[in-house]
């Protein structure tokens, strides 16, 4: 997902001031690509100048809020529906865990366990996430439903890490080698 067709999918929900929209990509769509304040308002300037979206209103301290143009939500679109999907998983702690080896076995058990109870209650985060949205607080709207989906995504992704985590303090660590990274 590129930061322009997350921000164009906010927007797509309604009109958003930038500081609104980073604070809904922070709630919405921060553990999955993360950006900052500055990163959002500078895709936003990209965004007006291609006619993706415009200026709805502005406000005192020439606050502005956006809106989605057609042309900007067909961009979306076709991001969505016929765009190459990039299936490249950075995820820190299995780079990381290449790396094991080089850690003192007291290190690496402290280190997984942190992992484990980490990952443990970023799913049971996702799980209250969608116990509220299948009570229907948030409504049955599509919009609602595609959330559902990926708060499912969420709750499968942290529980295969936390599970991960737990199964790696099951193996036996591997003492480094004497003199491993002088060797290098």
């Amino acid at each position: 997902m590129s930061l322009r067709h997350g921000v164009l999918g906010l927007l797509a929900e309604g009109p958003a001031s930038g500081y609104d929209l980073a604070q809904r990509f922070q709630e919405v769509l921060g553990a999955v690509w993360p950006a900052k304040h500055p990163q959002i308002y500078a895709e936003l300037a990209r965004l007006a100048d291609t006619g993706l979206i415009e200026v709805d209103s502005e406000g005192p301290r020439g606050r502005k809020a956006y809106r989605i143009t057609p042309a900007g939500l067909a961009e979306v679109r076709q991001w969505l529906s016929e765009g190459e999907v990039d299936h490249t998983v950075r995820l820190q702690p299995l780079l990381r865990s290449f790396f094991f080896w080089l850690m003192e076995p007291e290190d690496l058990r402290r280190h997984l366990e942190q992992e484990a109870r980490f990952f443990s209650a970023a799913a049971e985060q996702y799980r209250t996430y969608a116990a509220a949205k299948d009570r229907g607080d948030f409504g049955d709207s599509a919009q609602t439903q595609s959330m559902r989906v990926a708060i499912e995504a969420g709750v499968r992704l942290y529980q295969a890490l936390a599970d991960w985590a737990q199964w790696a303090q099951t193996v036996p660590p591997a003492a480094p080698k004497e003199g491993a990274a002088a060797e290098q």
